[in-house]
């Protein structure tokens, strides 16, 4: 007889399940065939041979986040994720086109999305005469609050905040409770200091995960979920701090930035690809500044990624 459980932390075949009581339970997967990730629910049974469990099947899952792997195959990394949380700050210089990538994940997965300025207790301190902060146009400064101005004009959620004073947390936590996220972003930004500053005892909550998925082996990339105090989870997966969209998922770019969509119900036809095509109401809305120029320069990325990785017509990329 199975029971359900879900999987809250995993390392390849080996991963550690919550029963509904509050329970864990060190598990093995059943066949090669069987892939569960952090965040799957699934059914398992005692496995007595080896005084353990085994989960012996995946349930189906409400959303998965997907990346496209070394091999060029697209990968899932984390299950039934609600809200996947961009995290930037005026240090590392964001990459504004790095945060699109995020929120284009989100929307082919559909998935709520956010975005999180940490750092703000320094904010404007030690900046005059770097250069880096310095743009055509204006400062770092003013050129961030203009880009996250326009996130906001699309209905995305921005949060500022510090992780070093405390300031802002409090709407971090208000935007994540009753969700199931993960944080992404640049290296630098400051993910690791929130998830310390949001979890409690983290750091010791995770080696103890990752012990009783790792069975004595020494391991450092086991995903692990933590329940927050507020309510809901925070997933900690190493594949989720720098990836792609799944560009075998990208049928059509244009879904992925939400202004574009909405564009392009104006085109003349139907099968536009917003690029050099006549009558093309997404073009339009570029020239006339309704659409960001570097939004649309996002968007053409990602479709000539697209185009360059796609299989050839007839072959199948190998998994």
């Amino acid at each position: 007889m199975s029971a359900p459980g879900k999987v809250i932390a995993s390392h390849g075949r080996r991963v550690l399940l919550e029963t509904a009581d509050g329970a864990r339970v060190p598990c093995g997967v059943l066949g090669r065939d069987l892939q569960v990730l952090c965040g799957d629910e699934v059914a398992w049974r005692p496995d007595v041979d080896v005084g353990r469990g085994i989960v012996v099947e995946r349930l189906p899952r409400r959303s998965a986040l997907e990346r496209t792997n070394a091999q060029g195959a697209t990968e899932a990394i984390v299950a039934n994720l609600t809200q996947l949380v961009v995290v930037l700050a005026h240090e590392p210089e964001p990459d504004f086109f790095m945060v699109d990538r995020f929120l284009a994940a989100a929307e082919l997965a559909g998935i709520r999305a956010a975005i999180v300025r940490n750092k703000i207790d320094a904010v404007g301190r030690g900046e005059a005469g770097s250069g880096a902060e310095m743009r055509a146009g204006g400062g770092l400064e003013a050129t961030i609050d203009a880009e996250l101005a326009y996130y906001q004009a699309l209905d995305y959620d921005v949060v500022a905040c510090s992780s070093v004073d405390g300031a802002g947390l409090a709407e971090l936590e208000d935007q994540l409770a009753g969700e199931v996220s993960v944080l992404a972003g640049q290296s630098g930004v400051g993910k690791s200091s929130l998830a310390n500053r949001l979890v409690p005892g983290l750091r010791a909550a995770t080696d103890e995960l990752t012990a009783a998925t790792a069975e004595g082996r020494h391991v450092t990339s086991v995903s692990t979920l933590h329940h927050l105090p507020q309510g809901g989870d925070l997933i900690d997966s190493p594949g989720v701090r720098d990836f792609a969209p799944a560009v075998e998922r990208i049928a059509n770019a244009a879904l992925a930035f939400r202004e574009i969509a909405a564009a392009a119900a104006g085109c003349r036809f139907a099968d536009c690809r917003h690029l050099r095509e006549p009558d093309c109401a997404v073009q339009a809305a570029v020239a006339d500044n309704t659409i960001s120029a570097r939004r649309y320069e996002s968007f053409k990325r990602l479709s000539r990624l697209r185009e360059q990785l796609a299989p050839a017509p007839g072959r199948r990329r190998r998994k």
